[in-house]
């Protein structure tokens, strides 16, 4: 037992016996950090979108409101195929437009007959939210719902009687499917909308006291923002942190949704929303748009790999079933990400660094152990510090990722990684906020030892992570036919 302790046990007090030294304190927290909740939705990293409804049988995109439910008759819906296609894609979490802005309803609301209760689907006795919630729980997938805001068809929209109509339906899907994981909010008004001003403070509220574990989407969070475009690219530094004030639901400065806040107020984690083909429902002229493995490639470096989840939008088919084409993408993406992450080449080594109070709570070791639960930490006062791995033996690669415990915050403003070659230390590749995860791309290169840079943060950095890969050869032989 340490001085401080002892003397605690004997009852002498805090005053009498003084503060624990600073290598016993743990690392303090930032002002701002993520809710157990973003945590582990960061973990995600990779979830889905499913736009459905009778956009699916007009061949639109945005429907008129006028539509009839008669068109509403998917022949072989199969909700636990989109649940599997998910699951073998890595994928964590569904979401589904239960309602778009047409004011269609996937789910039988009674408070409105513009449903599946009105279409030939089932009889109208089907309910596309309940099948989806089900087959989400069968594969282990969370559930997120889509309750668009603007209504087309709805008459009491552009009146302050929408409010309540809307939190109807809201209550309806928050209370009748079970555990929601994200509800996904928008401010989209077609050119032609009716004026219309959306009781957000009230539909999150009702969020909170029915699911008070989900977390909620829309531009400026309250817990997830968008990232500022829908091709799934968030910038090369992205901050985790948002000053909500500042942004303008529906007409947002895309720029500054997409680098974050280094003095942001509230932890609003982006999302990278992107749809697999070049529409988000689905056209049958779009079966041969389905985009490339290295286009998705792309996405995935630029969107996990620079501090965000992917959000990839799988439009069912006519049928009610995700496509096969972009199913066998999907199995391509998740072959090659795979191969390339499966196994990491730092794992093995020795790494050597500054630990706080060369405590080995915050030694560099756990770095290395596979972890993002632990991390390495080096003195308050020291806020640039390096680390070194010896690998064991030269490796080869090409690929390296780089984890924040952000549970303390965000805290890594600029950073390098360097390889020793023929006893030179090169760099890499070097980057500006890293967060939950950095990814990294560079030129092969073969070496024994490795060393990661912080050049400049905001507190002494609490790193997770450090990973080597050696990319799939299927990836290597993608980008030579480009």
């Amino acid at each position: 037992m340490n001085s401080f302790l002892r003397c605690l046990v004997l009852g002498l007090g805090l005053a009498a016996c003084g503060s624990p030294a600073p290598m016993d304190r743990p690392l303090a927290p930032l002002a701002v950090v993520p809710t157990p909740q973003q945590v582990a939705y960061q973990q995600r990293e990779l979830i889905a979108f499913a736009h459905f409804g009778v956009n699916t049988f007009t061949d639109r995109e945005w429907g008129t409101g006028q539509e009839d439910p008669a068109i509403f008759n998917p022949t072989e819906f199969d909700a636990r195929q989109w649940a599997k296609v998910c699951r073998e894609a890595g994928i964590k979490t569904l979401i589904l437009t239960a309602k778009h802005h047409d004011g269609f309803c996937l789910w039988p609301s009674k408070f409105t007959t513009h449903s599946v209760k009105s279409s030939p689907w089932k009889n109208g006795q089907g309910d596309v939210v309940a099948e989806v919630a089900a087959a989400c729980r069968e594969a282990g997938l969370k559930l997120g719902l889509y309750l668009s805001p603007w209504d087309m068809h709805e008459p009491t929209y552009g009146t302050q009687a929408y409010n309540q109509f809307y939190l109807n339906q809201l209550r309806e899907l928050m209370t009748q499917y079970g555990p929601i994981a994200e509800v996904w909010f928008d401010g989209a008004k077609g050119p032609n909308a009716k004026d219309m001003t959306y009781d957000f403070a009230a539909y999150r509220q009702l969020v909170r006291e029915l699911q008070p574990e989900a977390l909620m989407f829309s531009d400026e969070g309250p817990d997830i923002r968008w990232i500022g475009n829908e091709r799934g690219l968030a910038g090369a530094t992205n901050w985790s942190l948002l000053n909500p004030d500042s942004v303008d639901v529906g007409r947002a400065d895309p720029a500054y949704l997409n680098r974050g806040d280094a003095q942001g107020t509230h932890w609003i984690v982006g999302e990278c929303d992107v749809s697999i083909r070049p529409g988000w429902f689905y056209h049958p002229k779009e079966d041969t748009q389905v985009k490339s493995l290295a286009d998705l490639l792309e996405i995935y470096y630029q969107s996990v790999g620079h501090n965000c989840t992917l959000l990839l939008n799988l439009p069912p088919d006519r049928r009610g079933r995700i496509h096969e084409a972009d199913v066998a993408r999907l199995q391509e993406l998740r072959v090659v990400l795979d191969e390339t992450f499966a196994r990491n080449l730092a794992q093995g080594g020795t790494a050597q660094g500054p630990a706080r109070g060369g405590h080995p709570r915050y030694a560099p070791a756990h770095l290395l152990d596979g972890r993002d639960s632990t991390y390495f930490a080096p003195d308050d006062t020291l806020r640039t510090p390096s680390v070194t791995v010896d690998l064991g033996g030269p490796q080869t690669f090409d690929r390296a990722s780089v984890q924040e415990y952000i549970a303390l915050g965000q805290r890594v403003q600029a950073f390098r990684l360097e390889a020793q070659v023929a006893g030179q230390w090169q760099t890499l590749a070097s980057g500006t906020t890293i967060g939950y995860k950095r990814l990294l791309r560079f030129a092969p290169v073969t070496a024994s030892q490795v060393r990661l840079v912080i050049e400049q943060a905001v507190a002494a950095p609490a790193l997770a992570e450090l990973g080597l890969y050696k990319s799939s050869s299927r990836e290597t032989a993608v980008l030579q036919r480009q």
